[in-house]
């Protein structure tokens, strides 16, 4: 093979090489397989950098020798691979719907099951507020009269049996009333008093209703006549009163647990 670079040496001159025309058809045909496969069409004479090499410094360019590598005829580039990652990216959110439509299947069960729940629980304790109600009417009915009368000549009997309708601190401070107040009042001036709830005179349940209620704590008010007879009474006198009475639910049912006139 002819060396494809030949020397010229002019009178006191320094030599330069020249390229021969076999050797400028070789480097013709190596730039055009770069910029083939660069991707650029702009031909042998004028390469246009990419777009990562144009971000880059300029380098300085190399000295030595230049090795000119003949590209046979034929040759051709492999294909570039294709990218891989395209379909995995396509299928990711098709795999990740399923996923999601089961969390939130999960949160609106446990949600629906929160609301089932707790409207369970709120119509039982309406259910148990408003047997409460019946209950704790029932025992006022019965209490109010036993708590409101007693008589001078037998109080300790009428005070005891008042006794066994209420609990708590009301219980503690009835006593201590009837003992300090009632008790030498009525034995002075021989005073009765009898109450009883009001009944409708053409008969009916007796004037009392439930005024709040909860399972354990009921509150009712109830029209109450007070007839009391005294040595400074001529006769008779009647009291016409409006009473609220709290119930507490014990272990010994519902007892009262605070009386106030209105």
């Amino acid at each position: 093979m002819a060396n494809p670079i030949s020397r010229t040496r002019g009178a006191g001159a320094p030599a330069r090489r020249t390229l021969t025309a076999p050797a400028r058809r070789t480097l013709t045909a190596a730039a055009r397989a770069a910029a083939k496969r660069a991707g650029r069409t702009d031909g042998p004479e004028r390469a246009v950098p990419r777009e990562d090499e144009a971000a880059r410094p300029p380098e300085a360019p190399l000295s030595g020798r230049t090795v000119v590598i003949e590209v046979p005829d034929g040759w051709d580039d492999p294909p570039e691979p294709a990218p891989e990652s395209a379909e995995p990216a396509e299928e990711r959110p098709t795999r990740s719907r399923p996923r999601l439509l089961t969390v939130v299947l999960a949160v609106l069960l446990v949600a629906g099951l929160v609301a089932v729940g707790m409207l369970g629980w709120q119509y039982r304790q309406g259910q148990r507020a408003q047997d409460a109600g019946h209950e704790a009417l029932a025992a006022a009915r019965k209490a109010a009269p036993v708590v409101l009368s007693y008589d001078y000549r037998h109080l300790d009997r009428d005070f005891a049996r008042a006794r066994t309708h209420l609990t708590g601190k009301f219980r503690e401070e009835y006593g201590k009333t009837t003992k300090t107040v009632v008790t030498p009042t009525a034995e002075k001036y021989h005073g009765v008093v009898k109450a009883s709830v009001v009944e409708p005179p053409g008969g009916g349940a007796p004037a009392a209703s439930v005024v709040s209620a909860s399972p354990d704590r009921v509150v009712v008010l109830l029209f109450v006549n007070q007839v009391t007879r005294s040595t400074q009474v001529s006769g008779s006198r009647v009291d016409l009163n409006r009473v609220r009475m709290t119930l507490s639910r014990t272990a010994e049912g519902w007892k009262v647990s605070a009386v106030d006139a209105l």
